[in-house]
C-alpha cells in the first residue's frame, strides 16, 4: 500500500533551539530522518516547516521541503496544510514522522502505513500508532513514558502519563512486571487517512486531552478508534534536549565504527 511520510519540522524548541538543524555526526538531523524515511517506500517524503534555514537545508540534501504557516497551534495542522498543498486524496496515508527521531527504523514507518490497509470485512480505519512492551516496573511510574492499554482487537482503550492500569489489589500474586506487561509503551507515530485528519484538526481540544496533555486523547473522546501495532522492541530514543543530542551522537559512531 502506498504511503505518504511528512515530518513536522519547527526551527524554535524550549529544550533545544534549533533542533532539526542540530548535528549527529556531520548530518543535520532533519536529514537523518529523511534518509530514513525515504527507506521505508513511502511515494513520497515531505518536510513541512515554517522556517527558512529548515527549508533551504532539506532542499540542499534533496528532499521536499514545503513551507507551512508559522501559528499552527500542532504538528498535525502543519501536517495537514503540507498534505494539502501535495493535493492528497481522501484515501490517501499519510505518516507523521517526527523530525527529531534520528534513528526511527524504516521498517516501523512501513509498519504504521499498513495497519490502514483496508481488510475484507472490518469497519475502515482512520488513523493508527504503535506501542512496544514496557521494558521495566519503573517505566510504568515514569510521566515521560505513555501508556496505553488495548482492547481484544488491539484497538487503544486510554493513554496516560499514569501508571496504567493501577494495581488494586497489593496482595494479589501479580508480580511487578505482570502488571507492566498488562500497558504498553507508546511510540509516537502515526499513520492517517487524509479524510480522517482533515476531520481531527477541526475537532476541540478534550478535557482529557488538556489534563493529560496527550493529543491522541482527542480521538478517543470522539468516540473514535486507534489500531495500534506491537513492536517486538523499542527504537532508538528521540532527541529532546542537549543530553540526547549527545547520547545521539555517541550512538552514531557506535553504529558508524561497527560498519567500518
Amino acid at each position: 500500500m502506498s504511503f505518504h511520510v511528512i515530518l513536522p519540522a519547527r526551527y524554535q524548541s524550549t529544550r533545544l533551539p534549533g533542533k532539526p538543524l542540530a548535528l549527529i555526526g556531520e548530518t543535520p538531523m532533519i536529514i537523518h530522518v529523511c534518509e530514513k524515511a525515504k527507506l521505508s517506500g513511502a511515494a513520497s517524503v515531505s518536510v513541512a516547516t515554517d522556517d527558512q534555514r529548515i527549508f533551504d537545508c532539506v532542499k540542499d540534501a534533496g528532499f521536499n521541503p514545503i513551507m507551512t504557516h508559522q501559528d499552527h497551534p500542532s504538528g498535525s495542522d502543519r501536517i495537514f496544510e503540507a498534505a494539502q498543498h501535495l493535493k492528497l486524496n481522501d484515501s490517501d496515508v499519510i505518516v507523521n514522522v517526527q523530525g527529531d527521531e534520528p534513528f526511527i527504523p524504516p521498517q516501523n514507518i512501513a509498519q504504521v502505513a499498513d495497519l490502514l490497509k483496508p481488510k475484507m470485512g472490518d469497519k475502515e480505519i482512520g488513523i493508527a500508532s504503535l506501542c512496544c512492551a514496557i521494558e521495566t516496573p519503573q517505566q510504568l511510574n515514569n510521566p515521560d513514558c505513555v501508556k496505553v492499554v488495548l482492547d481484544k482487537n488491539q484497538m487503544a482503550l486510554y493513554f496516560s502519563r499514569s501508571a496504567i492500569p493501577y494495581q488494586r489489589d497489593v496482595t494479589s500474586n501479580l508480580s511487578a512486571d505482570q502488571v507492566a506487561s498488562s500497558a504498553y509503551r507508546h511510540i509516537g507515530i502515526y499513520a492517517y487517512r487524509y479524510s480522517f485528519l482533515s476531520q481531527y484538526i477541526n475537532w476541540p481540544e478534550s478535557d482529557l486531552e488538556k489534563i493529560e496533555k496527550l493529543e491522541q486523547l482527542r480521538v478517543l473522546s470522539q468516540g473514535q478508534s486507534i489500531k495500534m501495532g506491537i513492536l517486538n522492541s523499542a527504537p532508538q530514543n528521540g532527541v529532546d534536549n542537549p543530553t540526547d543530542l549527545k547520547a545521539a551522537n555517541e550512538y552514531y559512531q557506535l553504529l558508524k565504527n561497527r560498519i567500518e
